[in-house]
């Protein structure tokens, strides 16, 4: 009897592949800032990181950390061992941090803001809750910005003002565990016993940053932070650090992108940018990938592939020298 052939089905997945990875890329991120933040928490109280005011002492990983200046002063070691002790227990190792830190930014740009930072976790999260209450992404804001799927609703109000207070608190209080035993601020808190002074940092300091959170958020990650400044100028000064290249070549396919709301990536950007911009004009991005993800999925849903993709090392450089090409056409 002759054997009939077997017929073999195999399962496609639903998605397409890049659609399943950039949605992966978020959830990791999601990841990321969460146990950041739950570490910048809970650092002070593990003695992680902090430096306590009352002892004028320094603790890392759970160690005293001394620059031998007390063992001088009590004539235990002499001059020259004192000076070899502060250089290996505090510039260089300033030296090193700096040097992986900036080395990281020079390549990919802003990762620690996108990716770890807890105030721009704040952010998003913010961001998101506005969104809900008027459409907006800031107060500022002279008309909404389309989302999919996010309709206003005014009843949000009143979660997005607790939350700014509750979240200007947590971060006045934290700061102040770094400064202080988180045991006696904390104890104070409950028990009513804070100093005076105490009591007016955190009155102060809730005040500021909730006023912050609220109006200024997003100014403060643009131009007020040191830290995503000296970041974005290292990556400036690399012309094969990444970016988000943009495929000009399809411009067209963005005319009916996530129509009838407008552009995805530029609706979904937490820092207010145009990721389909030259990258000069990216200055404060992120590198969140967010507006990669909106594209996938605006184009996915169109069965087009997507018009935005991270470039790094030789293909970024070819992509900015394509847009200085670009610049000075245009120019001329």
């Amino acid at each position: 009897m002759p054997l009939e052939p077997c017929q073999i089905t195999i399962a496609m997945p639903t998605q397409p592949s890049s659609q399943l990875s950039t949605a992966r890329l978020q959830k990791w991120r999601q990841v990321t800032q969460g146990g950041f933040f739950l570490l910048f928490l809970t650092a002070p109280a593990l003695n992680l990181l902090r430096f306590d005011l009352s002892e004028t002492q320094l603790w890392f990983f759970g160690q005293r950390w001394s620059l031998g200046i007390d063992a001088l002063a009590h004539g235990q070691v002499d001059a020259t061992t004192a000076a070899l002790q502060i250089i290996l227990r505090a510039f260089v190792p300033a030296v090193l941090f700096i040097a992986v830190f900036l080395g990281v930014a020079y390549r990919y740009g802003r990762l620690y803001c996108g990716w770890l930072c807890p105030h721009f976790s704040m952010v998003e999260g913010l961001n998101t809750l506005l969104h809900r209450a008027c459409g907006k992404l800031s107060v500022w804001d002279k008309s909404p910005t389309p989302r999919a799927g996010a309709a206003s609703n005014a009843s949000w109000w009143p979660l997005f003002g607790i939350s700014c207070a509750l979240m200007g608190f947590v971060w006045a209080i934290t700061l102040l565990t770094y400064l202080l035993p988180p045991s006696m601020i904390w104890g104070g808190l409950l028990h009513g016993t804070l100093t005076p002074n105490q009591t007016r940092f955190l009155l102060i300091a809730s005040t500021l940053f909730t006023l912050e959170f609220a109006f200024a958020r997003h100014l403060f990650c643009r131009f007020g932070c040191a830290v995503g400044l000296f970041q974005s100028l290292a990556w400036m000064a690399n012309p094969k650090g990444m970016v988000v290249a943009f495929a000009r070549e399809r411009a067209r396919d963005c005319k009916t992108c996530d129509e009838p709301r407008g552009s995805a990536c530029d609706n979904v950007c937490p820092m207010r940018l145009n990721p389909r911009n030259i990258k000069r004009m990216m200055f404060s991005c992120v590198q969140c990938g967010q507006c990669l993800s909106a594209c996938d999925a605006s184009q996915s849903a169109q069965q087009r592939t997507p018009t935005l993709e991270w470039r790094v090392g030789v293909d970024a450089l070819r992509e900015t020298l394509r847009q200085r090409k670009r610049e000075q056409d245009r120019s001329n």
